[in-house]
């Protein structure tokens, strides 16, 4: 994906669940992304790609996107950063909420060594990532993007054709579309996105397509799905 950084996606957890395994092709060290369980898939994963990890990156509190993150810490040595403090009340209750899916086990709550707030950057070697407060599906949601790489991170913000349900606690479907309309179509059209869940796509594609959000759109809120 250019910059000497590659990107490999690894979809985790019974909600398939888009893990990002970001890295530099000269140093081998990289982050992961939304490492919400799969932990034993996830560590095969580095040692296949022969990457060290030096960060867990979060872009929301809930199970899928942040279970995997207090183990995999515990195992590197490696800090947690992310989400913004005001998902913390979903990453306490993240081993309870993986049990009543019926899969304990699967993850445990986390707090995070640093939360981001809007404007905080990340960085990967010399490339230097944006952060943005996105509140909507949950109210601490952010997304983390580069602009020279045309890449962003979104969780469950947006998706290839859909948006990010609201009908969670805390929840809000007004604040996700003004997220959407003034945090990422101003990133411009080009900007690819990797969503929680399933394909890729681009902000133009959804800005002029998406039935939630895009030019002419007649849905309202999305209440179901995996994110």
């Amino acid at each position: 994906m250019g910059a000497m950084l590659e990107l490999k996606i690894i979809p985790v957890t019974p909600f398939q669940q888009n893990c990002s395994l970001l890295y530099d092709t000269e140093t081998m060290k990289g982050v992961l992304i939304d490492p919400g369980g799969e932990v034993d898939r996830l560590r095969a994963k580095l040692q296949e790609f022969g990457v060290t990890l030096t960060e867990i990156w979060l872009t929301h509190g809930h199970l899928d996107h942040a279970g995997g993150a207090d183990q995999l810490r515990e195992e590197t040595g490696v800090p947690v950063i992310g989400p913004h403090k005001d998902d913390q009340f979903w990453m306490d209750e993240i081993g309870d909420h993986w049990a009543r899916y019926g899969h304990p086990g699967m993850g445990r709550a986390v707090v995070p060594d640093r939360y981001l707030d809007e404007g905080d950057q990340l960085k990967l070697g010399d490339i230097t990532f944006d952060v943005s407060h996105t509140p909507g599906h949950t109210p601490g949601h952010v997304v983390i993007h580069n602009q020279d790489m045309k890449i962003a991170f979104v969780g469950d913000v947006l998706f290839e054709g859909s948006i990010g349900r609201t009908d969670f606690p805390k929840g809000n479907h007004a604040q996700l579309i003004d997220s959407i309309k003034t945090k990422l179509f101003p990133l411009g059209d080009e900007m690819r996105f990797v969503p929680g869940h399933g394909n890729m796509s681009t902000f133009g594609q959804e800005r002029r397509h998406n039935p939630f959000v895009g030019e002419g759109a007649t849905s309202g809120p999305n209440t179901s799905g995996p994110g």
